[in-house]
């Protein structure tokens, strides 16, 4: 019998289209969308479907994102398929939280969409990330460590490949010291602002106040949160971890080493792209690796688990 993770994607994956046939397919994909567009007043279709710049822009990017896996996971769940542990790529760390049964969409819509929209307004001028191709982490974090100003890991999100965040000088100092120090590359990332630093913490206290209303229940199965890369189970620590996430490292790597090792053998990747199925393959090729992003990924999975 598999032992089966659900995984969700982070912002970077969207483009336009996303969810698009499963919306007219399904009417649970499609109630799941509507209910995101009737929480934040924003129309999901519109910007998960039509050409547009939204799509690209952090504050519509993230709920746009959410209302896609939410609603393939609402799918796969009705189809009888579920998980034995959940975990998600920042953003895509609140769709293993509804996987997880600890928030209702409600509650998952609305914070993530006042979280897309406070990340936004936090990002300063001159705030950069770049991506570190063949380098050990322990090197990246002695170098940003000695680089003056604000420069830190942002992801771990496989063996080679690490990025950096902060602010915008300090990034291209680092970046010139990693070359030197024998990094394969490093790429300056197309992203609004400086994730995952310390440059973020303003946007992580908007949110805590966003998340006071929200009601965390009970776990009906864990997730492993990007901030410690280890298993959550109680309702009482979600919120704070929400909120340190939003300026602490993305400890991917390390949450998907912590499933295998507690014998998850089968990954699903709920959502837009296949990024994180990507990142399996270079974290450990003797698990089985699946992503859900069109109908017919869908059928196949079932083939596959049947």
């Amino acid at each position: 019998m598999s032992k089966i993770a659900f995984t969700f994607p982070g912002q970077g994956a969207q483009y336009v289209g996303m969810g698009k046939e499963f919306y007219e397919a399904y009417p649970v994909c499609r109630q799941v969308m509507d209910c995101a567009s009737q929480v934040t007043g924003l129309s999901m279709p519109e910007i998960c479907f039509e050409e547009n710049e939204k799509i690209n822009i952090t504050e519509y990017t993230q709920i746009a994102m959410l209302s896609v896996s939410a609603a393939i996971l609402k799918l796969l769940e009705e189809k009888g398929l579920h998980s034995q542990v959940n975990a998600g790529l920042s953003l895509g760390e609140y769709g293993a939280l509804l996987a997880s049964g600890v928030i209702s969409l409600e509650d998952a819509f609305a914070p993530v969409r006042k979280r897309g929209i406070y990340m936004q307004e936090a990002v300063p001028v001159g705030g950069a990330m770049s991506a570190v191709l063949g380098l050990d982490a322990a090197v990246i974090e002695q170098i940003c460590q000695e680089t003056e100003g604000i420069v830190s890991i942002a992801n771990y999100n496989c063996p080679g490949q690490i990025v950096i965040t902060g602010e915008a000088a300090a990034v291209e100092a680092a970046s010139g010291k990693l070359k030197e120090a024998g990094a394969r590359r490093v790429l300056p990332l197309k992203v609004s602002g400086p994730f995952h630093s310390a440059m973020l913490t303003g946007a992580g206290e908007k949110l805590r106040e966003a998340l006071k209303d929200v009601e965390i229940r009970e776990f009906s199965t864990p997730y492993v949160t990007n901030v410690t890369a280890q298993y959550v189970r109680r309702p009482d620590e979600v919120k704070e971890l929400l909120v340190q996430q939003v300026s602490s490292p993305v400890r991917w790597q390390q949450c998907v080493e912590a499933m295998i090792a507690d014998g998850v053998d089968t990954f699903v990747e709920i959502g837009p792209g296949r990024t994180l199925t990507g990142f399996l393959r270079k974290i450990n090729r003797n698990v089985k690796g699946f992503h859900v992003e069109k109908p017919e990924d869908m059928e196949n999975l079932m083939k596959a688990l049947a």
